[in-house]
């Protein structure tokens, strides 16, 4: 299986084209909108990361 077809690395390579746009020259609007887009996939990113915690199941019985 090809890596860049894994939701991580479309994440990545969408936070790395955002991230690359000179805001400078774009108009108050579009700059609403990349930031609004930045911050959105950021989220995405951490709600897809595997569980780090080493909590393991949450729902496990007691």
């Amino acid at each position: 299986m090809d890596p860049r077809d894994t939701p991580g690395y479309r994440l990545h390579r969408a936070l790395s084209s955002l991230s690359s746009i000179d805001a400078d020259q774009l108009g108050p609007a579009d700059r609403e909108r990349i930031s609004t887009a930045t911050t959105l996939l950021e989220q995405v990113d951490v709600l897809t990361q595997p569980n780090t915690t080493g909590d393991g199941d949450v729902n496990r019985e007691s």
